[in-house]
């Protein structure tokens, strides 16, 4: 009996630490950790600053991996297109399921280069193969020749990358449009990296953030 009593007081401390573990977490945090260090440094203030939010529902820091492996898969399958993947989604605190944004890349067909009109309110940057911004997001086209695909120093990679902030006050500006292709163009770095792309396929180490 003094055993059993002694295991039952013992399983009920764990279970009071267990629920005041689970008290204490929080699911939300700042950008800078939202998916690991994806925003890390000057980025996590970029992105709070868009999408005017501070906390977002913590990710999966393996998105980078994740990415990478899509991109290779893609390559891999022969087809001019892949799906890819989302790098990192950004899903603010009290905000509805709609309301969210983040970062995706996947691998683009030849012509969808080719055709530069754009939708309303979108206009193209001179950055990598075809980049454009709007009030709310940016896309980045580049191409990336690398050790780690075998024939991409003949046929390279076709990378498509796209921001979005999803709803927000933001001003649309220069200033907020620009932000918008530098937490992109970051990210995509970040990418090319990891990729292993010769001579950062194609991007500046500055974002070139000048309208075509």
């Amino acid at each position: 009996m003094v055993l059993s009593a002694g295991s039952m007081a013992c399983a009920a401390d764990e279970g009071k630490q267990a629920a005041e573990e689970e008290k204490q977490y929080d699911p939300f945090v700042g950008a800078e950790q939202v998916c690991g260090d994806v925003f890390s440094g000057s980025l996590a203030g970029m992105v709070e600053k868009v999408t005017g939010d501070k906390l977002f529902f913590e990710e999966s820091p393996k998105g980078m991996e994740k990415t990478v492996a899509a991109l290779k898969e893609a390559y891999g399958s022969g087809r001019s297109w892949g799906a890819g993947n989302t790098l990192c989604e950004l899903s603010p605190k009290g905000a509805k399921q709609t309301d969210s944004g983040g970062v995706k890349f996947s691998m683009y067909a030849p012509q969808d280069v080719e055709d530069e009109g754009l939708p309303a309110g979108q206009e193209l940057y001179t950055m990598g193969v075809q980049s454009s911004v709007g009030r709310s997001n940016a896309a980045l086209y580049f191409e990336c020749v690398t050790p780690q695909l075998k024939g991409s120093d003949k046929t390279p990679l076709r990378v498509h990358g796209g921001f979005g902030r999803g709803e927000s006050d933001a001003p649309d500006n220069r200033e907020y449009r620009n932000l918008n292709m530098t937490i992109l163009h970051a990210v995509s770095l970040k990418l090319v990296k990891e990729l292993g792309c010769e001579n950062n396929a194609g991007l500046p180490v500055t974002p070139d953030l000048t309208p075509k």
